[in-house]
């Protein structure tokens, strides 16, 4: 068979025009309105976080309070409930979350502890591992480990304590913005048919109309990459992404260090492109969280990050840790890994920018969760400054976010990633003297690259897939089903994709997509353009797609998965 030629995803993108769709002005009258003094849009950390914090400074305004209504703080979550739809690794630094309820005891956060001690692996080939001084981005000490699904469903008890009006199962579709200015969100449709059409317990959506908007929409954002677009909020440099595919398993014995691993089963030659590295994480004395993550710019059409994650697992260090144990749950999120660089301008009029959607991640600490909560902190005390003098500039918030440790940290490890593309060893020797010297050297600007831009060939990375003995390898469709996804059957089709593509761009989406999502037909031809099946319903909403050429819309309120533990 000839070889097919390299082919960007990018040539192919999906039919969305985010500004005229996902942004419009207020359209339902008065009445029929949902007037709420500020709209969150997001139930993860950031949201909560800025939610929790509005009500303690209200709480201390009871002037203010009158003047934002019945309502004075309304958060809209997509998924069945706050931290359904929430996954990360997690390791947490405490220190915005001790700000933000300083009057807690970390005693009882929702926590498996403190970082007991830690190891890094080089890992040299299948069979074989290296343990090397714990790098500075790995250090760990004195910070927890959580779930983040958790640590959301606890913050969401104590928003609502504090009087914050929840609404789960609830997608904001649209931004509602009118002469120049934020006014609010509209809520999503529930109850159609696959083809659109409403059923008998169809319900409109309705503008949710507030003097302040909070967009902490998660690592894809809809709603965030529309307004980076409708007020040109970007910083000329893409969004780029990763993709941590993630199971929790039952051991019979503890682990007693958090563990990270660079090298295989990655390949280390700089045309691959293959960048990531692992986690291991205690979950008390009978859990264990592993975890695979894989940057979005490699160049292989047959790379999988799910099926990476499982023959990872074949290692002999990695399969004495979990032997004899029981996979209990799955999940895999995006990341975003643009850092500095990718960073948009975090206001706009009426509007802040929180947490993953405005990519506040660490790349090279794989963290993230201390910044969505500080930058929660700080979105709730800039706008509550702004209504007190009836304003809609928030943009002390993006000052605020660039000039703390968020902006600092970020700014240090500005250029941590992008050497890599020289591959692992040159790769890694750059960024050892980027630790070493703070930043500074080498410094400049390291450009970020479109991870959709990135040329695809078909290569053989599928090759080294085991199958699936469903011990200690699963399969997408088993995976699946351990994430608790909730989609309806009959439910309307949320992905937006060119379908008619090349093969190579074809088979790029079927592995990429940890929940197996596109499928080849049998019949597909070997050369030319093949029609994808979407099975949507299994889509665990991980983001992925969005940085190979694709693009997801808000589900119905409610699909998607139902992650407890992750």
């Amino acid at each position: 068979m000839p070889a097919q030629a390299s082919v960007a995803p990018s040539e192919y993108p999906p039919p969305v025009d985010a500004v005229n769709e996902f942004i419009g002005p207020v359209t339902d009258p008065e009445d029929e309105r949902i007037d709420v003094g500020v709209v969150i849009v997001g139930g993860g950390p950031a949201g909560l976080a800025a939610s929790i914090r509005l009500m303690q400074l209200i709480e201390d305004d009871p002037d203010l309070a009158e003047t934002l209504g019945d309502v004075p703080v309304a958060l809209l979550e997509k998924a069945k409930s706050p931290g359904a739809h929430n996954l990360s690794g997690a390791v947490m630094r405490p220190i915005a979350l001790k700000e933000l309820l300083p009057d807690v005891p970390e005693s009882e956060w929702p926590t498996y502890g403190e970082v007991p001690g830690e190891a890094v692996y080089l890992m040299v080939n299948k069979k074989r591992a290296l343990r090397i001084p714990v790098p500075p981005p790995f250090k760990n000490h004195g910070n927890y480990i959580l779930s983040v699904s958790e640590l959301s469903r606890w913050m969401a008890d104590r928003a609502e304590a504090a009087g914050v009006y929840i609404l789960p199962e609830t997608s904001a579709t649209k931004l509602l913005v009118e002469e120049g200015v934020v006014k609010g969100v509209r809520s999503g449709d529930k109850g159609l048919n696959k083809e659109g059409e409403p059923l008998g317990n169809f319900e409109a959506g309705v503008d949710v109309t507030a003097r302040a908007t909070v967009l902490a929409d998660g690592n894809w954002g809809h709603l965030t990459d529309a307004a980076t677009k409708f007020f040109d909020l970007g910083t000329g440099d893409p969004p780029v992404w990763a993709v941590g595919v993630k199971e929790i398993w039952e051991v019979p014995k503890p682990l007693t260090k958090v563990i990270h691993t660079l090298g295989w089963p990655l390949r280390k030659a700089g045309r691959h492109s293959e960048f990531g590295g692992s986690f291991i994480y205690p979950m008390g004395e009978d859990k264990v969280a592993i975890g695979f993550v894989s940057a979005l710019d490699y160049t292989d059409s047959t790379y999988s990050p799910h099926d990476t994650l499982q023959v990872f697992k074949t290692h002999p260090l990695i399969r004495k840790i979990i032997e004899d144990g029981t996979r209990v749950s799955w999940g895999a999120k995006a990341i975003p890994e643009g850092g500095f660089w990718a960073i948009p301008r975090l206001d706009a009029p009426g509007m802040t920018i929180c947490g993953d959607a405005g990519s506040l991640v660490n790349v090279p600490e794989f963290k993230g969760i201390h910044y969505a909560i500080q930058s929660g902190i700080y979105a709730a005390e800039e706008i509550y400054a702004g209504l007190k003098k009836g304003s809609t500039d928030f943009s002390s918030y993006n000052e605020r976010v660039q000039k703390s440790y968020i902006g600092e940290d970020i700014y240090r490890t500005r250029n941590m990633k992008q050497p890599f593309k020289f591959g692992f060893f040159i790769g890694g020797l750059i960024t050892n003297l980027m630790v070493a010297s703070r930043g500074w050297f080498p410094g400049g600007h390291w450009h970020t690259h479109d991870d959709a831009k990135q040329k695809m060939v078909s290569g053989k990375r599928g090759e080294i897939y085991p199958t699936p003995d469903n011990k200690l390898t699963f399969d997408k469709l088993s995976s699946v089903y351990l994430s608790g996804n909730m989609t309806r059957d009959d439910a309307p089709n949320h992905i937006r994709i060119e379908k008619q593509v090349p093969r190579v761009v074809a088979e790029t989406w079927v592995n990429l997509c940890p929940a197996g999502v596109y499928e080849i037909p049998e019949d597909a031809p070997k050369n030319g353009n093949v029609d994808l099946i979407v099975n949507y319903t299994n889509c665990v909403q991980c983001g992925a797609i969005q940085a190979k050429g694709g693009r997801l819309t808000p589900p119905e309120g409610g699909d998607g998965p139902l992650y407890q533990i992750q």
